[in-house]
């Protein structure tokens, strides 16, 4: 890869993840967000929902060759995590890629020039927690 290294650090995933800015290809979610380096980082993930290991190693193999293709096109100085998604190990590569080409690079393009915006906090986790009351303090009366 031209202007690419391989990101492999679990924080940095993980930020993505947190505060960056995602879109979805179909068959698998982008996550992209500035670095502030001369060089793109790519990572690539397959969980357990996308198959067994030959599916997951599969995902991955598209994933690489789709990002391959249109990383001429690429703006640079982005951190970006792709997920694929359990339908795209029996996906044709030629697919993902004119997906990557097209809606991708689109994105890609609005987060390098912040016309996308990424998050600035952590998305909230949590929520209403399980049997929690609401109003009149009485479940399910009317």
């Amino acid at each position: 890869m031209l202007f690419t290294v391989m990101m492999n650090r679990n924080q940095d995933f993980q930020r993505l993840y947190r505060s960056g800015a995602f879109c979805s290809l179909g068959s698998a979610v982008l996550y992209a967000m500035p670095n502030g380096r001369s060089e793109n980082r790519l990572g690539i993930t397959a969980g357990k929902k996308v198959g067994n290991a030959v599916k997951r190693n599969r995902a991955k193999r598209i994933i690489r060759e789709a990002y391959r293709a249109a990383e001429g096109e690429m703006p640079i100085g982005l951190d970006i995590v792709v997920v694929a998604r359990p339908g795209l190990p029996e996906q044709n590569a030629a697919a993902l890629t004119e997906t990557m080409r097209k809606r991708g690079l689109r994105h890609l393009s609005g987060v390098s020039s912040g016309a996308v915006p990424c998050q600035s906090q952590p998305k909230k986790r949590g929520g209403r927690k399980a049997g929690s009351t609401q109003g009149n303090g009485q479940k399910g009366k009317a």
